[in-house]
């Protein structure tokens, strides 16, 4: 397909499936269930962690999380006491468990209390080209406690070689604008044009099928190559895209 071609349907595409049913069947519903922005910012970085799997699944998940929570995640996480943790130990959701999660639980109150809360521990390079960097040191603020080695697997590093999938979908989430009430755009101190579109099995298959990837693996290099791309059709809100490629390879099993 030509480049102005391919540009256009994937415009069309992405149009189409920016919408509010998106929200039925996708792990973004979780936070959609929250006003406040710290509550909309920590369910949301929950539930992009336990995003692997299937939806149904994840949804499952995600809800008993807020509800082990009191469906009060910020409260929840800056007031906790000793016996609200051990009430978590019952949570598992495929390889993460109560452990995790109880570690994840602590690290946030960190995060709040002593580096500006989540949008501004995502934000130590605010300029970037990129997000890498950022989502890097926002790992080792999350790490700077006491924890088990195997809880950092949930914390994905691009400057280690990972697409850092479930970030990135988080991230989108969070940064681009409410525009047709999917995504939440409520942190200004980064910008859509710094986003990567989210690099999984399904949205890599398709983007090579569109000959918009060529490498083989789905890792941080891919990503770079990707990104490439998606922001030569549009460099203010590449990440907008992802929601083409997502639909065309789940409702319409494009290969």
């Amino acid at each position: 397909m030509h480049t102005h071609a391919l540009k256009d349907f994937l415009d069309e595409k992405a149009a189409a499936y920016e919408q509010k049913y998106f929200l039925d069947q996708d792990p973004i519903q979780i936070p959609h269930q929250f006003q406040l922005k710290e509550d909309i910012e920590i369910a949301g970085f929950l539930v992009a962690t336990i995003a692997w799997g299937n939806r149904v699944s994840i949804l499952k998940s995600g809800r008993k999380m807020m509800h082990l929570m009191g469906n009060d995640p910020y409260n929840f996480i800056i007031s906790h006491s000793v016996k609200d943790l051990k009430g978590l130990n019952s949570f598992v959701h495929r390889t993460f468990n109560g452990g995790d999660l109880i570690y994840f639980v602590k690290a946030l109150r960190n995060i709040y209390l002593n580096h500006g809360g989540l949008e501004a521990a995502f934000s130590t390079n605010p300029k970037g080209l990129r997000m890498d960097q950022n989502i890097h040191f926002f790992k080792q603020y999350f790490f700077e406690l006491d924890h088990q080695k195997r809880t950092e697997k949930h914390v994905s590093d691009p400057l280690r070689g990972s697409a850092a999938k479930r970030l990135n979908m988080y991230l989108r989430w969070m940064v681009r604008p409410a525009t047709k009430a999917v995504d939440f755009g409520i942190w200004d101190r980064l910008n859509p044009s710094q986003l990567s579109c989210p690099l999984d099995v399904h949205s890599g298959n398709v983007a090579r099928s569109l000959g918009l990837l060529k490498r083989k693996q789905n890792d941080h290099q891919a990503l770079v190559e990707l990104d490439e791309k998606l922001r030569s059709f549009d460099p203010q809100d590449p990440v907008k895209y992802d929601y083409a490629l997502f639909g065309l390879g789940v409702y319409e099993y494009f290969k």
